[in-house]
């Protein structure tokens, strides 16, 4: 069963994120350690006793729909319930509305905990979450009255309605259209699918964001614009109304994440009301829904990073759980009777001690991120602009290696599973199968690779990124300056990952620089991997040599000379790919026509 590991959690939030200096420096108002701590143990507590009992439940039960209504499995509606009477939906929400507007650290912390316990839970709020950053930013002062507070609270859930058949990653090829009444009002028509939430029994009304095109909307993505479009009518005293006209017309059958609905919603088909189209009210310009769309879509990515985290840690805590109890063999220097415990082989140790260091690197790249966008939002000037290009610059890098790295580390549980990993029982193939989504929605992790080279490499003219290596930089002279035995080959090996770093750094900008963008995006995703895996390097390097006296001191000055030895050695192929230029892969693609 999954124990949500606060200590370590907290310990990468204060000592690897800085959370700790921003508190000690005044930079989140009279915020201290004593309530992060009590927040964090909470969040901790609700996760492993009351959304982890339930995770196997949902996975078998799934969402059903009937009747145009969806059902949610057994127990699920109440853990809702109880969820947003623990104030939780409105950690980071705005005071103004009901929130407790407390950092994106904490945030991401939380968000852990709830995927943890159940990604099929933990992803519906996340929408939610998102919508109420949209409408703050973009909505008119009538929208934000009528929906944020019950948005904040959780009362009422937000969705995020982007993909149509024809139009995946590509919006161009939206056609969702929407027509102006004239009285401020638009009637929305079209398909919308892989609607998570869509339709769902936790609230009594739920508020989609939708894309569409207005009549004389130019083409491509310059002519798309976004609406909010209530299930459930909202009178101005709060109070719901009719049904608008959207549905859900089906749910999809996946792989994993069965609790979670992932519906097909139909806009204006006359299903519902007077005349067909739902009424919807614009969020922002129009034609400029996409800019508006983005601030949802870039905190979906880091939540999904967020959830590639939280499955790599249920994994890893059932891998070494079964490994400690499993016997097979005898390992060597066993001098007992009978056989050994598997933990006990090196193999099977060198597994779980894998998806540790991936795990725990992938964490403290996640929390970096929140990090760099608490300390945009409460800087000012220059300091603010640095901070916000580094979150652009981490954000591709969280979601797309902290999302791979939890397939990846599923995998391995599966493997230190053996047979028994195969087998639904252990769970271990549920989370594989879960695990199995997160690499692709928000934005493929190829289409972060290419976020990464194409718009985050340039940014201040490629300061951004050099300053963020700078930080590795001193992480690697820390650990040389400490002398000490336990960070034995950290700094020369985090040296040599740095090095290969910048120079596929230095390639991706000289090819963009000269045109050479089919060479750049050739080697975007091992360029990215590159970059995470250094990151991971470096990261867990700064955690072990901070708190030095701490009782867990010694077992994280291991992880990280663990990652240094087995980790970071993959950086110098990962450059040479990274490098590599787009002739070869050329040559080779010929044989797929």
């Amino acid at each position: 069963m999954y124990r949500a590991p606060v200590d370590e959690i907290a310990h990468t939030l204060k000592s690897v994120a800085g959370l700790r200096k921003a508190l000690e420096t005044g930079r989140f108002g009279d915020l201290g350690e004593d309530l992060v701590d009590a927040i964090l143990a909470e969040a901790g507590r609700f996760s492993s006793e009351e959304i982890a009992p339930l995770n196997e439940i949902g996975d078998r039960h799934g969402a059903v729909l009937k009747d145009g209504a969806v059902t949610t499995p057994p127990g699920w509606k109440k853990l809702y319930q109880d969820w947003i009477e623990g104030g939780w939906n409105g950690l980071t929400g705005p005071e103004d509305f009901g929130g407790q507007g407390l950092p994106m650290l904490l945030s991401v912390a939380a968000l852990e905990m709830w995927n943890s316990g159940s990604l099929a839970f933990g992803i519906g709020p996340t929408l939610t979450m998102g919508a109420v950053e949209a409408l703050e930013k973009h909505a008119s002062d009538e929208l934000k009255a009528k929906y944020l507070e019950k948005l904040v609270t959780g009362e009422w859930m937000g969705t995020m309605n982007l993909t149509e058949p024809q139009a995946g990653s590509d919006l161009n090829a939206l056609k969702a259209r929407a027509e102006p009444v004239g009285d401020g009002t638009y009637r929305i028509f079209g398909q919308k699918i892989y609607i998570t939430y869509g339709e769902h029994d936790f609230t009594d009304n739920i508020i989609h964001l939708v894309l569409a095109r207005l009549p004389d909307a130019p083409a491509g993505t310059r002519g798309i614009s976004l609406f909010l479009v209530p299930k459930f009518f909202v009178g101005d005293d709060g109070s719901l109304g009719e049904r608008n006209d959207a549905f859900c017309s089906g749910l999809e059958h996946k792989l994993g994440i069965h609790a979670s609905p992932t519906c097909t919603m139909i806009y204006g088909d006359g299903k519902f009301g007077d005349q067909p189209g739902a009424i919807g009210w614009l969020i922002g310009e129009e034609n400029k829904g996409l800019a508006c769309m983005f601030t949802m879509m870039n905190n979906a990515r880091l939540a999904v990073g967020m959830q590639g985290v939280a499955i790599a840690e249920t994994a890893y805590q059932k891998a070494l759980a079964y490994a400690r109890e499993r016997t097979q063999g005898r390992a060597p220097g066993h001098k007992g009777e009978g056989m050994s415990p598997i933990i006990q082989h090196p193999d099977v140790a060198r597994m779980l001690m894998t998806m540790k260091a991936l795990t725990q690197g992938a964490r403290a790249i996640c929390y970096s991120c929140a990090e760099a966008l608490d300390m945009a939002r409460v800087s000012e000037g220059d300091e603010a602009k640095a901070w916000s290009e580094r979150a652009g610059l981490i954000t591709p890098i969280a979601k797309a290696f902290a999302t791979d790295i939890g397939l990846e580390v599923a995998s391995l549980g599966v493997q230190v599973h053996g047979g028994m990993g195969f087998i639904e029982e252990t769970g271990a193939a549920r989370l594989l199968r879960d695990a199995r989504i997160a690499p692709i929605y928000e934005g493929t992790n190829g289409i972060q690779a290419i976020d990464l080279v194409m718009r985050k490499l340039p940014l201040s003219n490629g300061e951004t990124v050099a300053a963020f290596i700078a930080d590795f930089k001193a992480d690697a002279e820390a650990a040389r300056a400490s002398n000490s035995p336990a960070f034995e080959g950290v700094a020369d090996r985090l040296d040599q990952a740095i090095a290969d770093l910048e120079t596929a750094t230095a390639y991706m900008q000289s090819a963009l620089a000269d045109g050479r963008q089919t060479d750049a995006l050739s080697g975007a995703t091992p360029y990215l991997r590159l970059f995470g895996l250094t990151a991971t390097t470096a990261m867990l390097a700064r955690g072990a040599l901070a708190d030095m006296d701490a009782p867990e001191a010694a077992g994280r000055a291991a992880l990280a000379r663990f990652a240094a030895a087995n980790l970071a050695p993959e950086t110098k192929g990962l450059a040479a790919s990274a490098t590599a230029g787009a002739e070869c892969l050329a040559d080779a693609s010929a044989a797929l026509a």
